[in-house]
């Protein structure tokens, strides 16, 4: 990962933070993908995804999670969720959105539930 990586991932974990949540890992890594946050929320994990854009001009950070991005996230959950012994917790997959451009403040966005699935 970048420096720029890691600073907004950074600025969206003490976002997550202020808003109560708790950092369990980071970048957990496996073949499938990576998951940049895994934090918890009462007795939920949450896996985040990270995205960042300097403008909308080719998209905005949302649209850059791709179905083939978003069945990443949820193999890579689930193989943290077989590591841990917890499938049987309550999780849910989450996106900060963060746009930025150098004249101004970074904009973040917290869409919770991006993902559906059945758990």
């Amino acid at each position: 990962m970048n420096n720029k990586g890691r600073e907004y991932e950074d600025l969206a974990c003490n976002y997550l933070k202020r808003q109560g949540l708790k950092l369990i890992a980071r970048n957990f890594q496996r073949k499938s993908g990576e998951i940049d946050l895994i934090m918890r929320q009462d007795k939920t994990l949450v896996f985040v995804e990270v995205r960042f854009r300097r403008n909308s001009r080719f998209g905005t950070p949302l649209e850059t999670i791709t179905r083939s991005k978003m069945q990443k996230l949820i193999n890579t959950a689930w193989q943290y969720l077989q590591l841990t012994n917890a499938t049987n917790q309550a999780f849910r997959f989450d996106a900060i959105a963060i746009q930025n451009s150098a004249a101004q403040t970074p904009e973040i966005t917290w869409i919770r539930n991006c993902i559906e699935t059945t758990n």
